[in-house]
């Protein structure tokens, strides 16, 4: 079919009725036409040299660190659980003090259930605490740090980093009770909840009101908002509304002390001292436990599109994103792409068939507006200017539900086919956008036939990559090979070693690839001022040798 035949076919539908139309491929080029042999070189990581000279930027003057192992710390002199600590909590948790052992152990297991590989014995927690109210938080908090006893908040445990389960006994806290919406302004937009709420079910009560969440996240079913906003969760909607760092505009907290921040504010000006909830986001739950959320979200779009778009190489792919963002605007609210490893791990895996034909990088474009004559018409004539300059060679469009839910389905469930796939190494990286893929074609060529597979997805809008790796099981030689490789490799592009899973227990040490001492040095200070006895979530996000 000719192009012009194609450009008939979307003229045709314009107001997008028909779910599935298909655009015919045109040229190939090959992949190392994206870059000159100058910056193959530049960025290639495989050089010692220039790793060590690039990561003298991300450093203090003190020179570079070389990270510490990355198994688990030595367990810290905190005080044991005794009958006398059960008698209280359950004073004032009566039948929500958890004790027996098949309860307590899905809290003690995180999501990949790869804690007990990292380390042997991960995650011995006895007691599992479950408040409802900020004052139970509040009186659980204060009596922990009188006795030193450490704690372990937990939100809905999709962690991926071991930031969300204990390392040894520390005491499990659980938000999950604590799901009741507080207001809505229907008018703002704003809406004050506890930070125990589903995301998935905050999404359902504001969508019955003609609003939205600003963040959706693959693990929207039990992920909790304030587990979201502890490790400032990213997912599919950032391009469009941007970080929880913006669109949260309040917090209650309780601190590693038993007081209660009320910082719970649902104003979007606010410029009165410091920005005290900026503390928080992010912090995984080191500094304090976040009990209640303000957020701002975006009116529920009234026409949504979504295209599924196939691309010859990664320099077609970011031409086609350049053209997204000029020519779609205001309406562009995702931009994702994932590998042909991807859809074959997809295809193998969960049955899940190619939309269209097989290409070695696929796009999901998201379009939300609130008129869909005005939206079509943008999305035709992007569609019809990306086949025109030969940037896709494949495609499909689709405006109903159900179609849409399948077309998304491909982005959002490649997590679920990589763990059948085998034992999965995850890494989540920020990178300048024309070096992402350039990592996972590096890493392929690093590890060679070691691996099972090596594939790439992510959020092309904000420069964010998942680089999986798997193996038929837990290898530590693999592992020995991909670290600290991956991360000298993002270092050396100024890139962040965890663009948003946050550090928890398993990269806590390898900070010093993304800040420098000073920055880690500060971090340090502010956690021993908020929390002296370090009884908030030990072991995580800062590395060991941070006093």
């Amino acid at each position: 079919m000719n192009i012009f035949t194609m450009v008939g076919i979307f003229r045709r539908i314009l107001l997008l009725r028909t779910p599935l139309r298909h655009l015919r491929p045109h040229r190939t080029l090959s992949f190392a036409a994206r870059l000159s042999p100058v910056d193959l070189n530049a960025i290639c990581c495989s050089s010692g040299q220039f790793v060590a000279s690039t990561r003298k930027l991300h450093v203090g003057t003190d020179g570079p660190k070389s990270p510490p192992a990355a198994g688990a710390p030595e367990r810290l002199p905190f005080s044991r659980v005794t009958e006398e600590d059960l008698a209280f909590f359950r004073k004032i948790l009566p039948g929500r003090t958890i004790t027996d052992p098949d309860l307590v152990e899905s809290s003690n297991v995180d999501w990949l259930k790869s804690m007990k590989d990292f380390f042997s014995p991960a995650g011995s927690s006895e007691v599992l605490l479950r408040p409802q109210k900020t004052e139970e938080v509040s009186q659980i908090i204060r009596y922990c740090n009188s006795r030193n006893l450490a704690v372990n908040p937990q939100g809905g445990n999709t962690g991926l980093v071991g930031g969300s389960v204990p390392v040894y006994d520390e005491i499990i806290l659980s938000t999950s009770l604590m799901n009741n919406i507080l207001s809505f302004d229907s008018i703002s937009g704003i809406l004050t909840c506890q930070a125990g709420c589903v995301l998935e079910n905050l999404s359902l009560y504001l969508e019955e009101r003609d609003y939205i969440m600003p963040l959706d996240l693959g693990a929207k079913g039990s992920c909790q908002i304030g587990g979201n906003v502890a490790t400032n969760a990213g997912g599919l909607r950032l391009l469009r509304y941007g970080s929880l760092h913006g669109t949260v505009l309040g917090l209650e907290v309780v601190l590693a002390d038993g007081q209660v921040l009320d910082c719970l504010a649902s104003l979007r000006k606010d410029n009165t001292g410091y920005d005290l909830k900026q503390l928080f986001i992010g912090s995984e739950g080191t500094l304090g436990v976040i009990t209640a959320v303000s957020i701002l979200c975006p009116r529920k779009p009234k026409s949504v599109n979504v295209v599924f778009l196939g691309c010859e190489t990664y320099e077609q792919l970011l031409k086609a994103f350049q053209l997204c963002r000029g020519m779609l605007g205001e309406i562009l609210s995702a931009f994702e792409f994932l590998d042909s490893e991807c859809m074959r791990l997809l295809n193998t895996h969960l049955k899940l068939p190619n939309p269209i034909s097989d290409c070695p990088f696929y796009i999901v474009i998201e379009t939300s507006g609130s008129d869909p004559k005005h939206d079509a018409e943008k999305l035709h004539n992007f569609l019809e200017e990306a086949m025109a300059s030969s940037l896709v060679s494949d495609g499909t469009v689709a405006t109903e539900e159900s179609k849409i839910k399948a077309l998304w389905s491909m982005r959002e469930r490649v997590t679920e086919a990589l763990t059948h796939d085998g034992f999965t190494y995850k890494y989540d990286i920020s990178l300048p956008l024309e070096q992402i893929y350039q990592l996972v074609i590096d890493m392929r060529q690093h590890l060679g036939g070691r691996a099972k597979s090596v594939v790439g997805y992510g959020h092309v809008g904000d420069g964010n990559l998942h680089l999986n790796i798997t193996s038929s099981t837990k290898d530590p030689a693999l592992l020995a090979a991909i670290e600290p490789f991956v991360y000298e490799w993002t270092a050396s592009c100024r890139g962040s070693i965890s663009a948003e899973h946050g550090l928890g227990l398993k990269k806590r040490n390898y900070i010093y690839y993304s800040k420098p001492s000073q920055a880690v040095g500060l971090m340090g200070n502010i956690k021993a001022m908020l929390d002296p006895k370090g009884i908030l979530n030990p072991y995580k996000t800062l590395p060991d040798d941070v006093k």
